[in-house]
């Protein structure tokens, strides 16, 4: 037993702290959600009469279901519409050559080493602009935002697909174009089939980094009814932080479950994309 215990029982400890360490956070949001008063100062990680006021508040004093709204049209879109452009590129750059290739692909991956947020205050007077002559896609509107995501959807994902493409048999393409198939019929019907991990993971990622994105949002939605669920529950916090800590928690679980769902649909393509992805061709 002791030597076992030498041998062994070290690694059983360590997974033991981990998982602590990994729960203690989500333990404490969801304590701080089921808290009646609702402030951080009385929260505990183990709360007294436990109860969902903070939840129905959540929907009564705020625009939670908007907000919810918002975040989900907004995320979704623009995974979906990432992946399109992004795959499209890939394409290109993995099964055609043509000038400027390889000076395309580094300055897509140059251009990702300076996060948007550099240029806020341009993209702010540029948007400004715009919604003087198109509003819908102007400031404080959910499709100038998603308009402005996707002027970033391009760079890791397009080398990341193009990695995973170059790993396909390019004789897949010429025997689909002797049999008659056009190039999209080959880009849809027989190359997009066979890269569906990759797309998973590039889908599941920018589901994620759009439903949590909250600097550039917040710079750019002003108005109640046009936040997204990242910018609403911010606003919960940044000036009563104190008060309204339980309804915070409560909207933040309230908020992983649309990437739960995303995930546990996308979970079987997960492994596979994340691992193949990374070689190069």
């Amino acid at each position: 037993m002791t030597s076992w215990i030498r041998r062994h029982g070290w690694r059983h400890l360590a997974g033991l702290l981990a998982v602590a360490f990994s729960l203690f956070p989500i333990v404490f949001v969801l304590s701080a959600a089921l808290n009646p008063v609702g402030s951080l100062s009385s929260t505990s990680l183990l709360p007294s009469g436990a109860s969902l006021a903070n939840f129905g508040d959540l929907f009564t004093e705020t625009r939670f279901a908007s907000w919810y709204l918002n975040s989900i049209l907004i995320a979704g879109t623009s995974a979906f519409a990432g992946i399109f452009l992004s795959v499209l590129a890939a394409y290109a750059f993995s099964r055609m050559r043509f000038a400027g290739r390889r000076v395309g692909l580094m300055a897509l991956l140059l251009i990702q080493m300076f996060p948007q947020f550099l240029a806020v205050v341009t993209i702010y007077l540029i948007f400004a602009e715009v919604g003087d002559f198109y509003p819908a896609f102007g400031l404080d509107s959910q499709w100038g935002l998603l308009l402005l995501y996707l002027g970033g959807a391009l760079g890791v994902n397009t080398w990341l697909m193009k990695g995973f493409l170059d790993t396909v048999p390019k004789e897949l393409d010429e025997s689909a174009l002797m049999d008659g198939a056009t190039h999209a019929q080959t880009f849809f019907r027989v190359m997009l089939p066979l890269i569906a991990p990759i797309l998973a993971v590039t889908g599941l990622l920018g589901f994620i980094g759009t439903i949590n994105e909250v600097l550039l949002a917040n710079v750019f939605l002003r108005s109640d009814g046009t936040k997204t669920l990242a910018v609403g529950l911010y606003g919960l916090v940044a000036e009563k932080r104190n008060a309204n800590f339980g309804m915070f928690c409560a909207g933040s679980l309230l908020t992983a479950i649309p990437t739960v769902v995303v995930f546990q649909a996308l979970q079987r393509y997960i492994v596979t994309g994340l691992t193949a992805g990374a070689v190069k061709g």
